[in-house]
């Protein structure tokens, strides 16, 4: 190249900016290298060592690696399971305009929509639905999956992302997400000895180490663990047509079919699903749908793509119980110790949100009125004890109560008035005219906890009601007849030994006293309307 070449490329390329010399002090080397090391350490995949004879764990790296990646695992889930456990979630009303949108429907097939973010989790779309719907009771709620054409359901876990599970759905299905109520959410939690009988647990099964309820409430309180479940059940995939009754054992590792007998060698042990990859889902009305065995199904299929009936395997269990003892230990053996933690925060946000209701009605109400005793002869006395004034409170709105049931029973003389209003027809207990199965279904939603119940209006037996109880996994139906004594009007459950003026009555003595009842009046069954 000549020269006058050489110069007409120096004029037309642009001005290369050229690096400046940087002073390096002494150690910044060995700094930068241990930089580049953790580094390395915490970015790199873990690696399996193909040669594990020639070198050992002391002398390898990449095992190290593996061990320092697992145990920083470790902390940050730990870190991030107590800042939900110690601090409230960010949703605020005020950011209902950013985001997507998202259609929640409630119980009476209406629905409506809400504008939420990518990260927004079941949790919060709950928290929004009972602040902008304005529920009274604060826990409870839940956002259910139903598949109507399949007849499969599942509650959303709290922490899961609502906008991610709702683009796994098939484009022109019929899927959608529900508002309601589950009380049996965490209720292994309260209750683990009957969420898993003895005889399911492996180890008390066979015998060598047996577990005690004791044992098994601290492993699911402490370390939300869960012990290996067996037990027969009925299977049926895609490639059968008939159900076929087998041995299951659930471990941490997946689900595994004995192919003889109850045997648990490894060679008899056949695998069968991975508990990291699946959603779990109940089957309704199973036995019309699917010809199972019993209505007691479940189904599992694959977390990560649509929910078509070729990819889903169809288990049937012998009863209630036992269902929801393998449903259950596939949530606990999926998500471990984040089930505990969204237990610990549901708690932490109902006692928040009632505490601050309470602040704020005290704040009004206590700078006016005191707590006054007037049944002695002195005139009237001030009640400092709490716990006395809490007592006279509650005696004093129960009197109340029973005054205006009273008055509402008097016969009316005035025949242009029309006859007195129905007290219990806006309840929330009471269903009004649902038949017995309906009632079992409403029940069985919102969860198989003891004390669930509701009333409804009798189909068989003329001016009488049904108290439909929940108790040991098992809906039980009680009559309530009406009774006459002395002129008036009653209503009684044993024959005329306990009567009430009305529901109302009934229902406030049943939710402090069993009386024939196995089991108080805890938790009523509540039909959502969005």
């Amino acid at each position: 190249m000549s020269r006058k070449e050489s110069l007409e490329d120096d004029v037309t390329r642009p001005e290369a900016h050229r690096s400046q010399p940087i002073n390096i002090a002494g150690g910044a080397f060995v700094t930068s290298r241990s930089n580049w090391r953790e580094r390395l350490s915490s970015s790199a995949p873990p690696v399996p060592n193909p040669f594990p004879e020639l070198c050992g764990l002391t002398r390898s790296p990449v095992p190290s690696a593996t061990a320092s990646l697992a145990a920083g695992d470790k902390r940050q889930q730990q870190q991030q399971c107590q800042k939900r456990t110690s601090e409230p979630s960010k949703w605020s009303p005020q950011n209902l305009d950013e985001g997507k949108l998202l259609k929640v429907f409630g119980e009476d097939e209406h629905g409506r929509s809400l504008r939420v973010s990518d990260g927004a989790t079941a949790m919060d779309v709950c928290r929004m639905l009972m602040t902008t719907g304005g529920c009274s009771e604060r826990e409870h709620w839940a956002l259910m999956e139903v598949h109507p054409a399949l007849g499969l359901e599942r509650c959303l876990e709290d922490h899961e992302a609502v906008l991610e599970v709702q683009a796994s759905w098939a484009v022109k299905a019929e899927t959608r997400l529900v508002f309601c109520k589950n009380y049996a959410k965490y209720e292994f939690f309260r209750k683990p000895a009957l969420f898993f009988p003895d005889a399911m647990i492996s180890d008390s099964a066979d015998g060598g180490k047996p577990m005690t309820s004791q044992q098994l409430v601290q492993d699911l309180v402490h370390s939300g663990s869960c012990p290996e479940i067996q037990g027969f059940l009925h299977l049926k995939d895609s490639t059968r047509k008939s159900w076929k009754r087998a041995h299951f054992f659930l471990r941490r590792s997946g689900l595994y079919c004995s192919t003889k007998g109850a045997s648990k060698e490894p060679r008899h042990l056949q695998y069968v699903a991975d508990l990291r990859d699946l959603h779990v889902y109940n089957v309704v009305n199973a036995r019309k749908l699917y010809a199972a065995p019993q209505n007691f199904c479940f189904a599992i299929t694959s977390s990560g793509s649509p929910v078509r009936l070729h990819h889903v395997k169809m288990l049937c269990a012998d009863s209630e119980q036992t269902r929801t003892c393998w449903t259950s230990a596939f949530r606990l053996f999926k998500y471990g110790k984040q089930l505990q933690c969204n237990f610990q925060q549901s708690k932490w946000t109902h006692r928040g949100l009632e505490g601050t209701n309470l602040m704020e009605g005290k704040a009004k109400s206590e700078a006016n009125l005191v707590a006054m005793d007037f049944s002695g002869s002195s005139g009237g006395r001030v009640i400092e004890n709490p716990s006395e004034a809490e007592c006279a409170e509650w005696q004093e709105g129960r009197a109340r109560r029973r005054r205006e049931a009273l008055r509402c029973s008097l016969p009316n003389l005035s025949s242009a008035s029309g006859p007195p209003p129905v007290l219990h027809a806006g309840q929330a207990w009471f269903h009004g005219n649902v038949s017995r199965k309906r009632a079992e279904t409403l029940i069985e939603e919102q969860g198989l906890v003891d004390g669930t119940f509701l009333i409804r209006v009798s189909q068989r037996h003329a001016q009488c009601f049904v108290l439909s109880l929940c108790f040991e996994l098992k809906t039980k139906h009680f009559l309530v007849i009406p009774c006459e004594d002395g002129g008036r009007q009653y209503l009684t459950m044993d024959d005329g030994v306990t009567v009430f003026t009305d529901l109302l009555q009934l229902v406030d003595f049943h939710q402090i006293n069993k009386g024939i009842l196995p089991v108080c009046l805890k938790r009523p069954c509540v039909c959502v309307a969005l």
